[in-house]
C-alpha cells in the first residue's frame, strides 16, 4: 500500500489545522494541533474526530490508531469552556450541541473496534482524560500530568470519568473528583489510568513500530518503565481516613478534626475543598457514587443532564470568569458554603431533562454499524 497523508480540513485554509490525521501504512494518526490552547477540545475537533473515526474502522489497511499531540506542553488541557460559557450565555441551544457531540465522541471512542494507542506527555486534563481514558492503550511519558479539576470551575468530572473513577480504588478516585489534584504518571499506572510508562524520546520508535503492524502489546511492554510509588499512593492512609466518609459533610467533618489535631495534610485539603464549587463538590461526590453502578453510556447520559444543568446555573460561568477569563481567581459561589447547600438544589441536578436527556446507541449497535 502506498504511503499517504491526508488532513482533517477543521479550519479556514489559511488557519493551522486544529486535528491532523495522517495515515502511514498500517497506521493512523491524529495530533492534535492548538498548542497555543494547550490543545483545549473545541466543537471543531470532536466532529472532526467524530467523523473520521468511522471510516477508520472500516478501512481494511489500517490495523491501528494512534492519538498524539503537536504541543512539548500538553497532550489536551482540558475542553474550551470559554467558548462553552459564551455559547451557553448566547444560544444554549448551541452550547448543548457542544455537549452531545463531545459525549458521543466519548461513547465512539469507548466503542471503537480497533487498538487505539494514546501518546501522552504533558497535561491531560479534562476533555483530554475523555479522549484517552477509552482507548486500548494509553501511555505515559516522563512529563505526564492527569487531572480533572472541574470542581474549581464550577463542573463535575464529565466525559465518562465519574465511571473511571469510581472504578479506583476506593475512596481515592472520589477524592481525585472532589479535590481536583494533579497526578504523575506512577500513580497513573497504579490506578489503571495509563497502561505503560515510556519515555517521550521513544514515541517516535513506537509510530514507526505500529506502522509497520508491529504487535502493539510486545512493542509497548518491551518499553515499560517500572517506577517507584506515587505521591497518592504515599497519602493513601490520609484519603481513606478522610474520605470514606460517605457525605460531603463527613468529609468536611473528619479533615475538621484532623486539622484541629495538627495535620497538615488535612489542612491543606481542607482548605483546597474550600475554594471549590460547593455545589460542584455536592454533584460530584454524588456522581461518583451513583457511577459505581453505572456503565459508561450510562455515565455519559447522566454527565449531560449535569453538564446542561451547570450551564443553565451561575457557578460555571463564575467558575470561567474568575479562573479563566479575568483570572482573578476569586470566585463568588451560590451558595458560597457547602453548610448552605440546599437538598432540593442538588436534586434538580439530576432530575431528566424536559427536553430530552443524551441519546447514546446501545453498545450492539455501535457493533453492527462497524465502529
Amino acid at each position: 500500500m502506498n504511503e499517504h497523508n491526508s488532513d482533517i480540513r477543521t479550519a479556514a485554509p489559511t488557519q493551522p489545522l486544529k486535528v491532523v490525521a495522517a495515515q502511514t501504512r498500517a497506521l493512523q494518526t491524529f495530533t492534535l494541533n492548538r498548542p497555543l490552547s494547550l490543545n483545549a477540545l473545541d466543537n471543531e475537533m470532536c466532529r472532526a474526530l467524530s467523523s473520521a473515526i468511522p471510516r477508520v474502522a472500516r478501512n481494511p489497511d489500517i490495523y491501528i490508531v494512534a492519538l498524539v499531540s503537536s504541543s512539548p506542553k500538553a497532550f489536551c488541557s482540558g475542553g474550551d469552556v470559554l467558548a462553552l460559557s459564551a455559547a451557553a450565555k448566547n444560544d444554549l441551544a448551541t452550547a448543548k450541541s457542544y455537549l452531545r457531540d463531545e459525549y458521543s465522541l466519548n461513547w465512539l471512542l469507548e466503542c471503537f473496534s480497533k487498538p487505539t494507542v494514546s501518546l501522552i506527555d504533558g497535561l491531560c486534563m479534562g476533555s483530554g482524560a475523555g479522549l484517552t481514558a477509552f482507548n486500548t492503550h494509553r501511555v505515559a511519558g516522563e512529563n505526564y500530568k492527569w487531572a480533572m479539576p472541574e470542581t474549581k470551575l464550577g463542573l463535575f468530572p464529565d466525559v465518562g470519568i465519574a465511571r473511571v473513577l469510581a472504578k479506583m480504588p476506593w475512596p481515592v478516585g472520589l477524592y481525585l473528583g472532589l479535590t481536583g489534584r494533579s497526578i504523575g504518571r506512577a500513580d497513573a499506572q497504579w490506578l489503571r489510568l495509563v497502561t505503560h510508562c515510556i519515555s517521550s524520546s521513544h514515541f517516535e520508535a513506537i509510530l514507526s513500530g505500529l506502522a509497520d503492524a508491529q504487535p502493539v502489546d510486545p512493542l509497548l511492554d518491551g518499553l515499560n518503565e517500572k517506577l517507584e510509588p506515587g505521591d497518592v499512593q504515599k497519602d493513601l492512609g490520609h484519603i481513606n481516613e478522610h474520605f470514606s466518609e460517605p457525605t460531603l459533610d463527613g468529609i468536611f467533618r473528619s479533615l475538621a478534626r484532623a486539622d484541629a489535631k495538627g495535620s497538615e495534610w488535612a489542612k491543606r485539603t481542607l482548605a483546597g475543598l474550600r475554594r471549590c464549587s460547593p455545589i460542584s463538590l455536592a454533584i460530584t461526590l454524588r456522581h461518583i457514587q451513583a457511577a459505581l453502578c453505572f456503565d459508561i453510556r450510562q455515565t455519559l447520559i447522566q454527565d449531560y443532564r449535569l453538564a446542561v444543568r451547570c450551564l443553565e446555573n451561575h457557578d460555571f460561568h463564575e467558575g470561567v470568569r474568575a479562573i479563566l477569563r479575568e483570572k482573578d481567581g476569586n470566585p463568588v459561589w451560590k451558595p458560597e458554603r457547602y453548610e448552605d447547600l440546599v437538598t432540593d438544589v442538588i436534586d434538580e441536578y439530576f432530575t431528566p431533562l424536559p427536553d430530552g436527556d443524551l441519546e447514546l446507541p446501545q453498545r450492539n449497535e455501535m457493533q453492527a454499524a462497524r465502529v
